[in-house]
């Protein structure tokens, strides 16, 4: 019911609090120093790759590469895009520029591309990998009253606390763009971490709830192996607009094939128009965009680097 952004700025922080405490399960704060480690991965023309690995909890880490642009000035600080690898997915197969490289065909090397436009670069790790491995960690903190997003958002906050440390950051300019899993990362974990200035679902917004429950369409997860993906009375609280009106007022944008097999474009378009209509009210209908592109699950690349370059204050290249 909020009139302005600057209203709904204060009474989202009651709406995040539902949605992390209920939904998705609060694990408590880092309890370790970071204890940061580091090696270098990559020596490319335009930009150097770290490993970089921090602590969490006892026996819990976060990891992930930092790609850093070559013409960094000592003292300069530079906005960030934290880059998120998809299900089954590792850092690299946001980076790697080799066509015939496993993860080419969906990622496009998003994460190399963005750090050649000047951009540093993080591509975190995020556990959903090992098929009933991660499962089976997701069925065991259900009855807990936790998920998987409880670990991976205390791992991000551990990467945010980082990063915002680092010389070469500016700390109010840290992105995030996710594809596909990375994507249901794009919606949760902004969501509740405000450190993230601005979000990018790509080849994930779906209307939620109907992509969970139906049982009259293909599209719905009543028929795909994915048995972790039911999230706790999402239903009756979340879909997908209402986690993109827990990033607002930041931007918030999503990427979105025509011939993506997550859902159909009227899904996509049903739920986002929600999504619209909710920034319009709030009287910032600029920061909240949509792009259809010709193409299957997959980064495109063309309007979220503009509206990166946009709302993170960058400069194109010429």
């Amino acid at each position: 019911k909020a009139k302005s952004a600057d209203e709904w700025a204060d009474a989202v922080k009651a709406v995040q609090s539902n949605l992390w405490d209920d939904v998705i399960g609060r694990l408590p704060a880092a309890t370790l120093p970071a204890n940061a480690r580091s090696r270098k991965i990559h020596d490319k023309e335009k930009w150097t790759g770290y490993d970089v690995m921090l602590d969490v909890w006892p026996d819990v880490f976060a990891w992930g590469v930092l790609l850093l642009p070559k013409d960094l000035k000592p003292g300069e600080r530079r906005p960030v895009v934290v880059c998120q690898h998809g299900l089954e997915g590792l850092p690299d197969d946001t980076i790697a520029d080799d066509p015939k490289a496993g993860g080419y065909g969906a990622y496009k090397a998003f994460a190399a591309r963005l750090a050649e436009r000047g951009f540093v670069v993080f591509a975190p790790h995020n556990p959903y990998r090992g098929h009933d491995a991660f499962r089976g960690l997701q069925r065991k903190l259900n009855p807990l009253g936790k998920s998987l997003f409880s670990v991976i958002l205390a791992q991000h906050n551990r990467i945010l606390d980082w990063l915002s440390e680092q010389p070469f950051v500016e700390p109010k300019r840290i992105g995030f763009y996710g594809l596909s899993y990375g994507g249901k990362t794009a919606m949760r974990v902004p969501a509740l971490l405000d450190r993230y200035c601005l979000s990018i679902c790509s080849a994930d917004f779906n209307d939620w709830v109907t992509k969970n429950a139906t049982v009259d369409s293909p599209y719905s997860y009543m028929f795909g192996g994915e048995y972790e993906i039911f999230e706790w009375n999402l239903g009756h609280t979340f879909s997908y607009a209402e986690m993109a009106a827990c990033i607002a007022p930041r931007p918030f944008m999503v990427e979105r094939g025509h011939n993506d097999g997550v859902a159909p474009d009227e899904w996509v378009a049903h739920e986002f128009a929600r999504v619209r209509r909710f920034y319009d009210r709030l009287g910032i209908g600029n920061r909240a965009e949509i792009e259809f592109f010709n193409g299957p699950h997959t980064i495109h690349g063309v309007g979220t680097f503009k509206f990166l370059h946009k709302h993170l204050n960058w400069p194109e290249p010429k």
